[in-house]
């Protein structure tokens, strides 16, 4: 199939141009839908602050890259309607500490979609048997794991996308993205701690650093 890239005038140039603006743009939009859905329980709506900057920002650019890394429009149709899921996601996550079922659940069948329609993981172009696999393994052992710290320290949205990620990038890049979202985090709640925003007893949700780190590892180039 012919690059999307082919039927702008100046090539993938002219698509990150284009996708940049809509990433920004999508951006302050998933915000405001995540300042007032799922409705919030004393029925607030939050206005524009830093989160909005933070979400915007990752629209445009993971929108940006995407063309770049992705040159079949196939492709670039499926992974730009998944990075637009993950800004959803991280909106929400910042705004109420939450990976909403109706974002997620559709993520998973997307990530089967594409292993039928491409036969293989199309990040990394690894066998559909080892993407299901960690699919299923990770996210059930990180379930495990987090048991010992009693309930919330791992939310099921948490493992419902953790699925998808595996389904959509397979063993290798999932294993990659956790690792990564680790380490931003742990960088991230370093600071805010010497900062004093906020103290070892807060909660802060894993899922925004968890999306950074799938986003992170999709749009790595190919191995081959």
């Amino acid at each position: 199939m012919a690059g999307l890239g082919s039927l702008w005038p100046g090539g993938p140039d002219a698509l990150v141009l284009l996708f940049g603006p809509i990433g920004l743009a999508w951006g302050v939009a998933a915000d405001r839908i995540a300042a007032r859905w799922p409705a919030h329980e004393d029925g607030t709506v939050r206005g524009f602050d830093w989160r909005t900057v933070v979400v915007a920002v990752f629209g445009m650019v993971v929108l940006t890259a995407m063309p770049v890394r992705f040159g079949d429009a196939g492709e670039r149709l499926l992974f730009g309607v998944y990075f637009a899921a993950l800004v959803l996601l991280l909106a929400t996550d910042l705004d109420q500490k939450l990976l909403p079922d109706a974002v997620t659940l559709p993520l998973i069948i997307l990530g089967g979609v594409a292993l039928v329609w491409g036969g293989n993981t199309l990040v990394s172009r690894s066998p559909a048997w080892t993407a299901v696999a960690v699919a299923v393994v990770v996210p059930a052992l990180l379930y495990a794991s987090s048991l010992p710290f009693g309930e919330g320290a791992l939310g099921g949205g948490d493992v419902k996308f953790v699925v998808s990620v595996g389904l959509m990038t397979g063993l290798v890049r999932t294993v990659l993205s956790l690792f990564a979202g680790a380490v931003l985090g742990g960088v991230v709640i370093f600071a805010l701690l010497i900062a004093r925003r906020i103290t070892l007893k807060s909660f802060v949700p894993f899922g925004p650093f968890l999306i950074a780190g799938a986003a992170w590892a999709a749009l790595l180039p190919a191995s081959s």
